[in-house]
Formats: C-alpha cells, sequence, structure tokens
C-alpha cells in the first residue's frame, strides 16, 4: 500500500507529494513540527503536544495554520490512510511560502502544513528495551533556544550520527559546565543507586519533552523518588541505571555510555517498571 501524506490542503500518494522549494522550511528551517506515538490507532498525549506546538509557533511568530479541531482531524485522516496500528505520526509547520529573504515575508503568507504517518515494529522495539541501548556524550553546540522544537536539528543529526558510528544508539550532549543536558531526540535520566531518578530542569538547556512530562506524572503516582537537576557524565557512569524518553521510544533503558557499563549492563527494575507503566498515565485521542 502506498504511503499517504497531507500536504497544503491535499492528501497525496508520497512519491507525488511536494512543496514549493521557496517554503521557508526548506530554505531556512523557519518552522516546527511535533512526533507523537500511535498505539492502537489513537494518537498518545496529543492535547500536551498541541500544546507544545502552539508555544513553538508563538516563539518563532508562525500563526496557526488551522484550528486545534480541524488540525486534529487532518492527523487521524493521515493515520487512518495510513493504517498505521503502532507508529508515529509527524505534523511539521513552517512560515510557508515567498520569495527568499532573511527577514519575514513583507506581506504575511498562509503557513505551510505537512503530516505524515508510519508503522514501526512493537516487537523490534520491546527487543531493543529487553536490551537496553548504547549511548555516548558529545560536546553541547546548539542555539541556545532548544526549548522551540524547532526543524533546525543540523546539530542533532550529526551527534546522532556519530553514535551510530560508535556502535551506540542515541548521543548525550554535555553543556560547557560539564553538565548533561538531552540527547539528540530524546530526554535523558539516571537512577541513582538510592534509587532516586535524576533528570534536567525544564526551564533552560532542553526541550520540555511530551514523554518526560507524563513520566513525572507516573513517578509522583506510583511514588517513584525524582529529582530535578542537572547531572555529570561521571554520575551517569556511577549511577544503577539510565534511560532515554521519547514519543518514539517511551522509556528505554541505557546500559551503556561511552563504553562503559552501566549498573551490571542490563535495563534496571526502575526503567522496566516505568516503561511498563507508562501508558497507564498517558492520554489517547
Amino acid at each position: 500500500m502506498s504511503r499517504i501524506a497531507y500536504v497544503n490542503g491535499q492528501y497525496r500518494e508520497m512519491r507525488d507529494a511536494t512543496v514549493n522549494i521557496e517554503d521557508r522550511g526548506y530554505q531556512f528551517a523557519d518552522g516546527v513540527y511535533e512526533v507523537c506515538e500511535v498505539r492502537n490507532g489513537q494518537i498518545v498525549d496529543f492535547p500536551k503536544h498541541m500544546k507544545r506546538l502552539q508555544r513553538s509557533l508563538s516563539e518563532l511568530r508562525i500563526a496557526m495554520p488551522m484550528p486545534l479541531a480541524s488540525l486534529q482531524i487532518v492527523v487521524h485522516e493521515v493515520i487512518r490512510r495510513n493504517r498505521v496500528g503502532y507508529g508515529i505520526v509527524y505534523l511539521q509547520v513552517t512560515r510557508g511560502v515567498s520569495r527568499r529573504d532573511h527577514a519575514f515575508p513583507i506581506k504575511p503568507v498562509k503557513p505551510a502544513v505537512v503530516v505524515t504517518a508510519r508503522n514501526l515494529s512493537f516487537t523490534k522495539n520491546q527487543e531493543t528495551a529487553a536490551h537496553g541501548i548504547g549511548v555516548i556524550t558529545v560536546p553541547e553546540n546548539r542555539w541556545p533556544r532548544v526549548d522551540i522544537k524547532s526543524v533546525s536539528l543540523l546539530p542533532n543529526v550529526l551527534a546522532k550520527q556519530q553514535a551510530r558510528e560508535n556502535g551506540a544508539y542515541e548521543a548525550w550532549f554535555v553543556d560547557a559546565e560539564g553538565l548533561v543536558t538531552e540527547g539528540s531526540s530524546s530526554n535523558a535520566w539516571i537512577v541513582t543507586k538510592d534509587g532516586r531518578v535524576v533528570t534536567r530542569s525544564a526551564e533552560q538547556g532542553i526541550l520540555a519533552g511530551i514523554t518526560r512530562s507524563v513520566l513525572t506524572d507516573a513517578m509522583a503516582a506510583l511514588q517513584v523518588k525524582f529529582e530535578e537537576r542537572p547531572f555529570t557524565p561521571q554520575e551517569a557512569y556511577e549511577a544503577a541505571e539510565a534511560f532515554v524518553t521519547a514519543s518514539s521510544q517511551i522509556v528505554m533503558p541505557v546500559v551503556r555510555i561511552d563504553g562503559r557499563n552501566i549498573g551490571n549492563g542490563t535495563p534496571g527494575a526502575v526503567s522496566k517498571r516505568l516503561r511498563e507503566e507508562f501508558h497507564r498515565f498517558s492520554s489517547f485521542s
């Protein structure tokens, strides 16, 4: 079956889905995006994703392309047309199409919208979680406004590629103070030897992850000890456990950082429990 994309008001087969070469997302990375998990054909935590989308658009002074209710209909239709049971849906909004000029268009243009969806392998995801993943650390080199979910991701791309070339799954950025910020496509967490789950505050230096926010609610309900503070790579090396969170991975155990085993080198009990319990605290639409 051919995959279907929504592009600026039309549902098109992927091979025929195109955007204008003067779309500012293509020319300047002048746009934002969201990725949502799809589970049993439903979108996970969609209201939270839309709240973050609206914030990102506002920070870049891009108008909402359509009412939220209409956008939700489009997203659901893309999921339906692609018969996605378990997978992801990708939504991108750019400032729109105009003659190439760094400044905003003198006359406002209509924001451009692209939505795609695809199936993922639930079995493969579970197998990856059962074995755990490796992480490397890299110097932080991104622009300061990482709180905006911008499509400008070149440092993230290079970090992810460096991880893959070093036999790892993910890369964690480390700032000038020697503190872990976040992963190239995930939030970074550790579990201390006395059972405290630690991650950096989302107030500065990281993206406020949706999975991250749901997990903090879950930990409160499950009475898991939680500390919101930065940590160093050395503290991560010495931790009992580590994991990452992202919409496509939920809670993914980390068993190696910079080639060093974390704990006993296998997914830990806290990580596994949080992964198992996560969706009890999610919303579905």
